[in-house]
């Protein structure tokens, strides 16, 4: 297997409450849209990259990289998870960090963190205080360990990321300033300018 994780960018959700695709969105600093800025960002850290969903809004973006399809397709970003697993899996990738293409605060230094920290849990993710939900974009997933259970678990019925998680090992991301800023997202126009 590869120590580089496999960098899957979440491309999928439907925007409805923003009313533009988000990855199209121009990051602050780069001035990029938020997508471009997050595969630069993994590029750079010579993490490989794939989009995750439906990402035919983005066909003029984020040339060269691979695009697959939600596993099974309508059944949310965990069949997203499952479907960045599998192709990890095939790639021979030990890890997946999951991000979403409405995080424009992603760094190199908390990519850094989540690339560098040592751990065997099949998930590592941040949350914001003990009995905060735990956070499954910024997570690295442990390919192996998670894509069959993953399957099942869809094949029940189960979309919640809270839910999958509390049948897991779960170990939590240091909470540093670059972590918790990078968790940021944007869901509505109001978040942008806050």
């Amino acid at each position: 297997m590869n120590g580089r994780p496999l960098f899957a960018v979440f491309v999928g959700g439907k925007s409805r409450r923003m009313g533009t695709h988000k990855g199209l969105l121009e990051d602050p600093r780069s001035g990029l849209p938020i997508l471009e800025h997050l595969v630069s960002l993994a590029r750079d850290a010579a993490l490989p990259v794939v989009l995750v969903g439906d990402a035919a809004p983005y066909d003029a973006l984020a040339e060269g990289v691979p695009r697959i399809p939600d596993e099974p397709r309508g059944a949310g970003p965990l069949a997203g998870l499952h479907a960045a697993l599998r192709y990890a899996r095939r790639a021979r990738r030990t890890h997946v960090i999951a991000v979403a293409c409405d995080m424009p605060f992603v760094s190199e230094e908390a990519l850094n963190e989540i690339v560098s920290h040592r751990s065997e849990a099949a998930v590592l993710a941040p949350r914001r205080g003990d009995d905060g939900p735990w956070e499954p974009m910024l997570a690295r997933y442990h390919a192996a360990a998670l894509v069959d259970v993953l399957g099942a678990a869809l094949a029940e019925g189960q979309r919640s990321f809270q839910q999958f998680f509390s049948s897991l090992e779960v170990e939590a991301l240091p909470l540093s300033s670059a972590i918790d800023h990078a968790l940021r997202d944007w869901d509505t126009p109001d978040d942008i300018g806050a």
